[in-house]
């Protein structure tokens, strides 16, 4: 398996199509060798944080030097998967920020909670690390912004965890769009659908004797710890997750926005509820948002967290129409129809990557993180800078807004401010804990 995966990454076109309009780059020309060792903290560490692991341990010239978790037999487990794949057994800690202060570190790994991806990847900038973030850029809309503002200010690169703007099928698809293989783009919709169980109403408990509680929380104000929480469900509370909104649809709302070809909408407006379980989930398990540019172009996502029929036979995908056909876009190819619907050609990627489970692993992965590494090294363009993708992030959360408050929202182009809604821009920020500011 290792060497074929190496064999994808030699073969695949790791993002260099010529489309370079995500890519955040740096002012001076301070690079790497090409052949020079990438040093790398990891930080979270047990799912999707897992997978980026095994990625980095496919990669030449990169040593996974700390990892750090705040669940004890994570770091542990970890620690050890990564000590038999490469020469030097790495450190291991529990807070990530004593790790950045080791100035043999070049990059930090952000695969934490989303309300952790703003405040961490702002650290280790301050800290003089490169950063690649997972997706969510952030926790709420200022954050996304304040990200940005950061990147240039400390003038080290960010990579948001979205991997398909390094598949080479959607690349080169992106590219015949602008070309006008599908005349002018019109249209996009995209999906995803799942079936989650409930998490149930949370019981007040005993911390785990494995568990950081205190530490976990990191930048959100404390809370009591309850047994739903820890660790996935946090994505479906308000104080720490997003929704699936930020969950899974920034995936192909990016894609769509790339094929588009535009940045921020004019208007934003989504319905749906939570219909499924009666429990703490407290977003949205049923979504449909629509995003209106001008000439009246559009956006529309459908989010169906407790529903997982598929379209078009797939639990995921985007699909751009053309005043003269379309193109439907996953992470495992392209398909290309005239107006008629007929298929006329389809363009798959040579290795699969993984769809709708809980660690997204595969192909694009590797090719989104050596493009990570390559830019490190030489200043190659990164394929998902985070100032265009804060674009798509800022979608996300106006989306969870607008349905919260059953409101069409109008969006401000340059700032993504809400400008027709004061009670909605009361959500633009939020409150931190004591000694976690997010001072530049």
């Amino acid at each position: 398996m290792k060497d074929n995966r190496r064999e994808f990454i030699k073969k695949s076109v790791l993002g260099a199509a010529g489309l370079s309009i995500a890519g955040n780059a740096l002012s001076s020309n301070a690079f790497m060798g090409a052949n020079d060792t990438v040093n790398v903290l990891s930080v979270g560490v047990r799912s999707r944080g897992q997978a980026l692991l095994s990625t980095l341990s496919e990669l030449k010239n990169v040593n996974i030097h700390t990892i750090c978790d705040v669940d004890s037999r994570v770091l542990d487990e970890r620690t050890e998967q990564v000590s038999s794949r490469q020469k030097k057994k790495p450190k291991k800690l529990k807070d990530f920020r004593k790790a950045l202060e080791n100035k043999d570190i070049d990059a930090v790994v952000i695969s934490s909670p989303d309300f952790t991806h703003t405040p961490f990847a702002i650290y280790a900038m301050q800290a003089g690390k490169h950063v690649y973030v997972e997706k969510p850029v952030s926790h709420n809309l200022n954050e996304g912004f304040l990200l940005v503002e950061a990147q240039k200010r400390y003038n080290k690169l960010i990579q948001i965890g979205n991997q398909q703007r390094s598949a080479p099928t959607t690349i080169q698809a992106v590219k015949e769009i602008r070309e006008g293989i599908i005349g002018e783009p019109i249209m996009a919709k995209c999906w995803y659908a799942n079936n989650r169980e409930s998490i149930g109403i949370g019981k007040k408990v005993d911390v785990p004797d494995w568990l950081d509680w205190d530490l976990y929380q990191g930048p959100a104000p404390r809370r009591e710890f309850k047994d739903n929480i820890v660790h996935y469900n946090w994505h479906w509370f308000r104080h720490w997750g997003t929704g699936e909104v930020c969950n899974n649809a920034l995936h192909e709302l990016d894609v769509c926005r790339y094929a588009m070809g535009v940045d921020l909408p004019l208007k934003v407006s989504s319905k749906g509820g939570r219909y499924h379980h009666q429990d703490d989930w407290e977003f949205f398990d049923t979504q449909e948002a629509v995003y209106t540019y001008e000439n009246q172009k559009t956006i529309q996502w459908e989010g169906f967290s407790c529903n997982s029929l598929n379209q078009y036979g797939r639990g995921r995908g985007s699909l751009i129409y053309g005043t003269k056909g379309s193109v439907l876009l996953t992470r495992n190819g392209a398909e290309y129809y005239d107006l008629g619907g007929k298929l006329i050609n389809e363009n798959k990627e040579k290795a699969y990557s993984s769809t709708t489970d809980l660690v997204g692993a595969g192909a694009l992965e590797v090719y989104h993180m050596q493009n990570f590494m390559d830019a490190i090294r030489n200043g190659s363009t990164l394929n998902s800078g985070v100032e265009d993708i804060n674009y798509t992030n800022a979608m996300c959360h106006l989306a969870n807004i607008a349905q919260t408050l059953d409101t069409e929202l109008e969006v401000d182009q340059k700032t993504g401010k809400i400008v027709n809604n004061a009670e909605a821009m009361e959500s633009w920020g939020r409150e931190y804990e004591p000694g976690w500011e997010l001072g530049l």
